[in-house]
């Protein structure tokens, strides 16, 4: 029986309709695979970023807390041994010969021993000195201006003057005005007999005392007075410390 050319085109018709429909499902097949795909990579991502950000953070958690970032806190009084400590302070053309009063001072000495230990005042500068009223060189600031401190401050104030009167040689611990708590690492070393008035709070604590070297240390760094000409302000000529030794 033959086919009529009427019922050709319909055939020709429904065969193209089923490619069509093949087609588009085909199409949406690929799509739906695309986008299911697209949503795992998607999750995939998601976890890793998640992962990369927790490893992260519990590094910096561990750098922070137990690690060499934690923040510092100052050495106990114990570290000073209730002793009296001897050493050299040495610049560049000079050195200073002390001791440390751990008996009187034990807080302050202990942090000035135990920052030693850590070399933290090799290489620093001396960034104030003063040659009217106050007669000191102040060091020990780790950015050289006068506002750094080692990543703490303590207190209380210990084996302060009673008359507020510093003799040459005296070193002791700077701090902020009014505020017993504030001392750090900045220290000063007394070359001229000074009297500085107490404040609020106090005195400034007496940790130490030169016993050699004073006279050779003031002719190099302080009788060539302040950068600036002024009598308070950072020496003319720089002042380093090279090295601390304590024992």
């Amino acid at each position: 029986m033959g086919i009529s050319k009427g019922d050709s085109t319909v055939a020709h018709a429904d065969k193209a309709r089923r490619d069509q429909l093949k087609q588009f499902q085909a199409r949406q097949a690929f799509h739906a695979h695309q986008k299911s795909r697209a949503k795992k990579d998607q999750w995939v991502w998601i976890v890793a970023a998640v992962a990369v950000v927790t490893v992260a953070s519990l590094g910096v958690w561990a750098y922070g807390t137990i690690g060499p970032g934690k923040p510092q806190t100052v050495a106990d009084p114990s570290v000073s041994e209730n002793r009296e400590w001897s050493g050299q302070l040495a610049f560049a053309d000079t050195t200073l010969e002390i001791t440390l009063d751990g008996v009187n001072a034990p807080q302050a000495v202990a942090n000035f021993v135990d920052l030693n230990s850590e070399d933290y005042f090799d290489d620093s500068s001396c960034h104030r000195v003063t040659t009217e009223g106050l007669f000191v060189m102040q060091c020990g600031d780790p950015l050289g201006v006068g506002i750094g401190n080692p990543g703490y401050t303590f207190g209380p104030l210990e084996n302060t003057p009673d008359d507020g009167v510093y003799p040459a040689g005296t070193l002791a611990m700077a701090r902020a005005s009014n505020d017993a708590s504030s001392m750090g690492s900045q220290f000063f070393v007394v070359y001229q007999d000074s009297e500085i008035p107490d404040d609020s709070v106090g005195g400034y604590t007496v940790f130490g005392q030169v016993t050699s070297g004073l006279e050779e240390f003031i002719e190099r760094y302080v009788e060539p007075g302040t950068a600036d000409g002024s009598t308070d302000g950072q020496p003319a000529v720089p002042v380093f410390i090279e090295s601390i030794t304590i024992r």
